[in-house]
Formats: structure tokens, C-alpha cells, sequence
């Protein structure tokens, strides 16, 4: 028998704010709450506080990835009652609250898959930073995970891949291994930041099915789900119970 539709969202199409790398002064609450979203994605480099402070302002559930200038984000252990505990001792959840960490995992959440992919080619010390072969590990390791539960609707990236769209220099290179990913998994989307447009209009571009999106600083689309949810109400818990006011 299958499931009920989740009140709320649309099995067909789901309306999809995303955010990365810069501040956007015109996404103050009264915008965000006209936007209304039913998800909110994060590309990175993007303060955590800001990150919080859109979470709070909408009623949807929030993914990111982080980005090259992100800090590294704590590892904690999360118990069965909702706690959580770094080194045995009770801490807060990981920042940013009240926000899934999609980074080498794939997530659901208002109906759509997410296989996330955070960070940026090495180009000096520091967290969320690979190797080109480094990217090859997780790329195959992200695909490993998302062949189990359904079709990909969204590759979430914070760099975009080699060779479309980035830059040409060496902080702003592209990921080679971007590529195998959307090969293998045909999302309807691959969504990214990293390259500041300046003011530019930044063009989409094409791969096989997939559009691929420079988000930044905030774009707002529908995206069509391939397939029902299958655990959306415990990721729209999850939020909840993290979100900070």
C-alpha cells in the first residue's frame, strides 16, 4: 500500500530556496516567510548563524554542504532520547542548528534526495579541502550510498564541476570527480556556489539531464520530485527538535 502524501508538500513539484556564499540583506523575514519555501539548501561558505537565522524564518526543513571558508564541524554522537555528547560528556548538536549536514551522504527531506558533496579543491591548509584523488574516494563512496532508496533529484555541491563553470584559478577549480556523479546518478539539478558571479548573470548549464545552478548569493525554483518521500517526517523532526530560536 503505498504511503500518504505528506500534508504540506507535493509529490510532483517542491519549491526550493537556495542559499551560498554570500549574505543576502533582501532575505530578511518578512521575504523569507513570502518566499515560502518548502526546502531550503545550503551551497556553503555561509555563516553558521546565517544559516540559523534562515532556518528559524522558515517552515521547511534545511541541507547544506559546507564550503572551503566553513569551520570544521564537531563531531558528537546523537543518543536514542535526542541528546548529544562529544568525548562521553552532554554538548549541543552540531552548528548549524536546525540543519541536515548532506556532506558525503544522501538526504530526504520535502519529498526530493539530496547527495551532497561539500568543500573545494586543496589549494592551501585548512578543513573541507581535497585532493582531485581525494574527490575520486568520496565521489565513489557518496555513489555507493545513493544507490540504495531511490533516484537522486539534487547534487548539492559547494564547488561546481571542472571545466563548467569554474574558475580558472587554482582556488576556484573545479572537481573532476563531479562529473562521474552526475553521470552515474542523472539528477534533474546539480546546485553549487563557490563562484561569485560579481554581479554577472551566471548561465546554467547542461549535462545530460541535469541543469546545473550557481546559486549564489539565493535563488528560488521549483524542483520536481522523481519519487514519493519515504522519511520526511523524521527529518522534519530532526529539524525541529535542533532548531534554535
Amino acid at each position: 500500500m503505498a504511503a500518504p502524501a505528506m500534508e504540506g508538500y507535493s509529490r510532483a513539484m517542491v519549491r526550493v530556496l537556495v542559499i551560498a556564499d554570500e549574505e543576502a540583506p533582501d532575505l530578511h523575514p518578512q521575504a523569507l516567510r513570502a518566499l515560502a519555501p518548502q526546502l531550503v539548501l545550503s551551497a556553503g561558505d555561509l555563516p553558521w548563524h546565517y544559516v540559523e537565522y534562515v532556518a528559524s524564518s522558515v517552515d521547511a526543513p534545511v541541507v547544506f554542504v559546507p564550503g572551503n571558508h566553513d569551520p570544521s564541524i564537531e563531531r558528537v554522537r546523537k543518543s536514542r532520547n535526542g541528546t548529544y555528547t562529544a568525548d562521553g560528556l552532554p554538548c549541543d548538536g552540531p552548528r548549524p542548528h536546525g540543519a541536515v549536514n548532506a556532506d558525503g551522504r544522501v538526504v530526504e527531506a520535502a519529498g526530493l534526495r539530496i547527495a551532497g558533496l561539500g568543500g573545494c579543491v586543496r589549494y592551501k591548509p585548512g578543513p573541507h579541502q581535497y585532493t582531485q584523488r581525494q574527490y575520486v574516494g568520496r565521489a565513489r563512496r557518496l555513489l555507493r550510498r545513493a544507490s540504495v532508496g531511490g533516484p537522486v533529484d539534487v547534487v548539492l555541491s559547494h564547488a561546481p564541476p571542472l571545466g563548467l563553470g569554474d574558475g580558472d584559478d587554482k582556488p576556484h577549480e573545479g572537481i573532476a570527480a563531479l562529473h562521474l556523479v552526475l553521470e552515474r546518478l542523472e539528477p534533474s539539478w546539480h546546485l553549487h556556489g563557490h563562484i561569485h558571479p560579481y554581479g554577472q548573470q551566471m548561465s546554467d548549464r547542461r549535462v545530460g539531464p541535469t541543469t546545473v545552478r550557481n546559486v549564489i548569493p539565493w535563488k528560488v525554483f521549483d524542483v520536481e520530485a522523481k519519487s514519493a518521500p519515504n522519511d520526511v517526517v523524521g527529518l522534519r523532526r530532526t529539524v525541529s527538535r535542533t532548531r534554535r530560536p
